[in-house]
């Protein structure tokens, strides 16, 4: 099986420049396990799909900046139909800022509403992806591969034009759809659990 990673700019924002943006995915210190696996998937397009997604994440808030919320919502659109599994199935979306009853996000529209708001079906989306988002760094704890499905567990650091940084914890699950391109069929991401 031919495996490609996630296109690493979308068309919607190739013209865009990303000058003070910078993209890391940490090798350092990363348990993988790769068992046997026939589609195989390497760590490497892994990591790629990864950092692909945290161009996408700035490419929308940099659209959303410069051109508004209908030019960001073009660009989400394009990222939901390169970067998720959508056209395959539900994809297990649950991301870091909702509530019961819409927590879990399997559908294409639920996804988009969380990354961009502005939809009356999920009247408390602000949209997270126009956060004014401009790094992404990855840092995986750990990688397991095994018969076409790639697991990754880790942290994600954004960091925003004021310089404000938050750090999420996300595990992603990825397939390779027909064409061998990686799709992200589970999101899941919280933020690190306070005491006080």
């Amino acid at each position: 099986m031919n495996t490609k990673p996630i296109p690493a700019l979308l068309a919607a924002g190739a013209a865009l420049t990303f000058a003070t943006a910078a993209f890391a995915v940490d090798a350092t210190d990363v348990d993988a396990v790769v068992v046997a696996d026939e589609a195989q998937l390497t760590t490497e397009e892994v990591k790629a799909a990864q950092v692909a997604w945290g161009e996408s994440l700035v490419a929308i808030s940099a659209t959303y900046a410069e051109g508004g919320i209908d030019a960001a919502r073009s660009v989400a659109e394009e990222v939901l139909d390169t970067a998720y599994g959508f056209a395959m199935g539900p994809v297990l979306f649950n991301p870091t800022l909702t509530e019961a009853p819409q927590s879990f996000r399997t559908t294409r529209e639920g996804a988009r509403a969380y990354f961009i708001g502005h939809d009356p079906d999920f009247p408390r989306d602000e949209g997270f992806a126009l956060g004014g988002w401009t790094d992404v760094e990855i840092e995986n704890y750990a990688i397991f591969i095994q018969n076409g499905i790639a697991k990754t567990m880790g942290n994600v650091h954004l960091t925003n034009a004021a310089g404000d940084r938050v750090t999420v914890y996300k595990t992603w699950g990825f397939v390779a759809d027909e064409a061998g391109d990686l799709r992200i069929v589970l999101h899941h991401s919280s933020l690190p659990f306070a005491s006080e």
